[in-house]
């Protein structure tokens, strides 16, 4: 440019009165050939209006050659003796001169890139860095307009209304962008600072820019933000296969173009135990995605077993418990690549390109259960430390979320195992009612619950049946259901009215709850317990905080139960009250737990009403109607379990029931034998009279010499032959040991010798001694 300095003076009328010898250098023409002409005949392109009224801006002159100068134009007014303008003295800086001043160096010379922009967003000024970024010299940029400069993406429409921003408010700002550059490979993220520029007049002629480039920090903050997203979506669910999916998701694609996670095959048996292997490592494909749909990279499909072999980075890693990375080139990563081309050559195309993959083991409490592999291809960038870091720290979460759901699997095996072995299988043959059952156990992150159902068969042809829930899930859970079932059927074999039976069984869950294992809180429950006589017709029944039971009349109408639920077992202190009802032959009894009726998001009484009207549904069998009654009162994802009994009501006719008063006379012993013996006769079982006779007499003789009145004798034909003798008092009788010499004391060791099975229940005015015998063979 020459040493001079580049000013020129212009008049008022717009005619150069002054030429330096620097704007001759800079442009090429003399001071002869430009001083009393016209400033515009200089001008390559017009100059925009707002250049014009700032004083300032970007112009482009015409060289002598014919080429354009752009340049940076500054003016200054020139002031006449009463301060009015005269003229102008111009100075232009043209762009890549060497900067005369410390500040301009420093500008030019900056490690970050820095520019200045027009009020209309159009380069001024470029510094060094900035221009190697753009991938132009200055000279290319200077005058033109942003937009036009880099591609139409979200990114620089940003960064463009940042700018326009500055010129509006007069205020700087921060702008934070992840995008490329014309000279760069890849995306960057950037800080960008931008700050109003103001002349000595304050007014606003610019605006200028330093960008920071904050990759590193912004691939950390994503590794934060992954770790964090990895803590809440990993693991929302006790599913394996699913906590492996959630894996791949947060890995795929902002980690990984390709990512995959096995497990060895121990970690899927129900008693599996660690199994490290010392050779080949055969592992199972749980979870695998891309980029791409269908994940074609894969060469395992999911469900399928594939071996690793010991120098593969999958079992190194494994071996090692530490993440492991391989590059392209590398032996191992090579052979890996060959491997996984040759068992899925149909893939090997998406697999070209391939250039770094990371091994990562999955281990949980100190087990190793698998390996999550991650692989790059598009993604330009190599697996690095920060990467490792990042892997373990993923894998090991996802790992202990992976062996909850395998420890959840297994306990829920067992839980439910355990139930199994408990609930009645082949329900015990009985006259009273026919039964159909469901159970459903629950699908919850809970576990399974303590639900169970009993129907026991009870002297006199009745029948006990039995609906409880325990409070807790798992195999605590299911134990203590366990102890309840057994303890209803020991107290149901006493014979006990159901209000006694709970308030017996109330006391046993109080003594558990209150031993030294520390079960207390698992040992809450709630029981229903009826019984219901087919001669009588008639059903007895108690709860204890166990809701009612519905009834299906044989009309077709159905309801609840009118009745008054005790406490749940294991307060304690408070009654049980029974409840009495008469059922018609035909009725159908629905008894279940509360799984069925509540859950958070249903209402209780709209629950019951879908019960009742799905009991009066017609349908062939009672096992088709347990499935209706569970597919219209159930929601989709049931909460809890359900346990549901349906029980159809029979009775026994008037020709199936004998029924004689006994005076308690020893005479009459003679005349009860003989009404036996013709009962028997007319129901074709003469068969049956020897022993008939001696258990009448037995049981009569001791009900008049030990009892009180009134006394009766009842013979029942059912499934078996029953004989039972009531009378008013209520002690017990029991079997004793007769010496040689002794004249009684036989009777009912006799009985008990020559009958399938005896006992004796209390009934409300007094006991009742029976007999059961099986009916001779037609």
């Amino acid at each position: 440019m020459g040493q001079g300095y580049t000013a020129a003076i212009v008049d008022m009328q717009g005619v150069v009165t002054a030429w330096s010898d620097g704007a001759r250098d800079l442009v090429g023409y003399t001071a002869d050939e430009v001083v009393n002409r016209p400033a515009h005949a200089l001008l390559a392109e017009d100059i925009r209006a707002d250049t014009v009224a700032n004083l300032s801006g970007i112009v482009v002159l015409r060289h002598r050659d014919g080429s354009s100068v752009p340049l940076v134009l500054t003016a200054r007014a020139v002031l006449g003796e009463k301060g009015e303008p005269s003229g102008y003295v111009i100075t232009v800086d043209p762009p890549g001169d060497q900067e005369p001043t410390v500040a301009g160096q420093a500008f030019q010379q900056a490690s970050l890139p820095m520019s200045v922009f027009d009020t209309t967003q159009h380069y001024v000024r470029l510094n060094d860095v900035a221009c190697r970024i753009m991938g132009v010299p200055e000279e290319a940029l200077v005058g033109q307009h942003f937009p036009e400069s880099v591609e139409d993406r979200p990114a620089h429409r940003g960064w463009l209304d940042h700018l326009r921003q500055v010129v509006d408010t007069g205020r700087p700002v921060r702008y934070e962008s992840f995008t490329g550059a014309p000279a760069l490979n890849r995306e960057h993220s950037w800080t960008t600072d931008m700050w109003p520029l103001r002349n000595a007049d304050g007014e606003l002629q610019a605006v200028g820019i330093a960008s920071f480039d904050s990759t590193e920090q912004y691939w950390a903050r994503q590794r934060l933000a992954l770790l964090n997203e990895a803590a809440a979506s990993i693991g929302t669910t006790l599913d394996v296969v699913r906590t492996a999916e959630e894996l791949i998701e947060l890995l795929v694609p902002r980690y990984a173009d390709f990512a995959s996670v096995d497990l060895l095959d121990w970690v899927f048996e129900a008693d599996g135990l660690p199994d490290i292997p010392l050779q080949d490592f055969v592992l199972r494909r749980v979870a695998h995605g891309s980029g791409l749909k269908g994940t074609p990279e894969a060469a395992v499909r999911v469900g399928d077993t594939s071996t690793c072999s010991p120098s593969s980075p999958p079992a190194k890693a494994m071996r090692a418990g530490r993440a492991v990375v391989s590059q392209a080139g590398e032996p191992e990563f090579v052979r890996w690549v060959a491997k996984r081309n040759a068992r899925g050559p149909a893939g090997s195309a998406y697999r070209k390109g391939a250039h770094s993959m990371l091994a990562a083991p999955l281990r949980a409490r100190g087990t190793t259960l698998g390996v999550v592999v991650g692989v790059r291809i598009a993604n330009p960038d190599d697996f690095g430390e920060d990467d490792i870091v990042l892997a373990e720290e993923v894998a090991s979460r996802a790992a202990v979320c992976i062996d909850n759901a395998r420890r959840f699997a297994r306990e829920r095996a067992t839980a439910l195992a355990l139930q199994n072995s408990l609930l009645p299988r082949g329900l015990p043959g009985q006259a009273a009612v026919e039964v159909a059952h469901r159970y459903l156990p629950s699908g919850s992150l809970a576990g399974i619950g303590g639900d169970w159902f009993d129907v026991i068969p009870l002297s006199g042809s009745r029948v006990a049946l039995v609906v409880g829930d325990v409070v807790g899930h798992g195999i605590p859970s299911s134990a203590t259901m366990g102890r309840l079932c057994t303890a209803v059927r020991t107290l149901a074999d006493v014979d006990l009215p159901p209000d006694e039976l709970l308030t017996h069984l109330d006391d046993l869950v109080t003594h558990l709850a209150s031993d030294e294992s520390g079960e207390a809180a698992e040992l809450g429950a709630t029981c229903l317990y009826a019984v219901y006589d087919p001669v009588s017709r008639r059903l007895n029944l108690a709860a204890a905080g166990h809701p009612a039971p519905a009834v299906l009349q044989a009309d077709g109408s159905a309801a609840l139960v009118e009745m008054t639920a005790g406490p749940p077992l294991g307060v304690g202190g408070l009654p049980f009250e029974a409840t009495e009802m008469e059922l018609p032959e035909g009725s159908v009894l629905a008894l279940y737990t509360d799984g069925l009726i509540e859950d958070r998001d249903r209402d209780v009484d709209h629950a019951t009403d879908e019960l009742c009207r799905a009991l009066s549904a017609p349908v062939d069998n009672l096992a088709m109607l347990c499935d209706t009654v569970l597919k219209a009162v159930l929601p989709e994802e049931p909460s809890d379990d359900v346990a549901l009994l349906l029980a159809r009501t029979r009775a026994l006719g008037a020709d199936q029931v004998a029924t004689w008063d006994i005076t308690p006379d020893p005479e009459r012993v003679a005349a009860a034998r003989q009404a036996a013996t013709e009962q028997l006769t007319a129901w074709g079982l003469d068969e049956a009279a020897f022993v008939t006779e001696l258990v009448v007499s037995e049981l009569v003789t001791n009900a008049i010499r030990y009892g009180e009145p009134p006394i009766q004798l009842r013979l029942i034909r059912d499934r078996t032959l029953i004989c039972e003798v009531s009378d008013g008092s209520s002690t017990s009788p029991h079997l004793r040991r007769a010496h040689a010499f002794d004249e009684g004391g036989r009777g009912l060791l006799l009985v008990a010798q020559l009958t399938q099975r005896w006992g004796s229940r209390q009934t409300g005015r007094g006991k009742t001694i029976w007999a059961e015998q099986p009916l001779p063979q037609g």
